[in-house]
């Protein structure tokens, strides 16, 4: 802690955060979740964390439940928010990992995964690995 007793952040590198928010997505029931490594073709950041939401209310719910993880498990705030205003499409901004979560219709509109083919994708099996330490429900 600091002098001002401050709550530190806890370091983690980008792979494993991306990984540990996809578990969180996937514990609350997300769907179609998806991992995109774009840190060698992109600057805006080095992991996109992409999943869809049945319906309106839980786009929001998913939204809500990862700031909430990551707030307690690694004292780590958004450096950013924005949803669009019938909030069917919201994404959090963590500076390494960017997260968007999408009503399913939106998800199938923009098909950002086609956008950004040409990332690398970490496999379900390997961000599952990656993040079991941090699941609600033992594998």
């Amino acid at each position: 802690m600091t002098e001002n007793n401050a709550i530190e952040e806890i370091r983690i590198d980008s792979n494993k955060f991306a990984c540990i928010i996809a578990r969180i997505l996937d514990d609350k029931l997300a769907k179609n979740i998806s991992v995109l490594n774009i840190s060698q073709v992109s600057s805006l950041a080095d992991y996109f964390v992409i999943c869809s939401a049945d319906s309106t209310p839980q786009v929001k719910s998913l939204t809500a439940y990862v700031k909430e993880k990551i707030k307690g498990l690694f004292k780590r705030y958004p450096n950013g928010e924005e949803n669009d205003l019938k909030n069917r499409w919201n994404l959090i901004d963590y500076g390494d990992v960017v997260v968007h979560i999408l009503h399913r219709d939106e998800r199938e509109t923009y098909a950002i995964e086609k956008f950004w083919n040409h990332a690398c994708v970490v496999t379900e099996e390997v961000w599952k690995e990656q993040s079991k330490e941090y699941s609600d429900y033992k594998d």
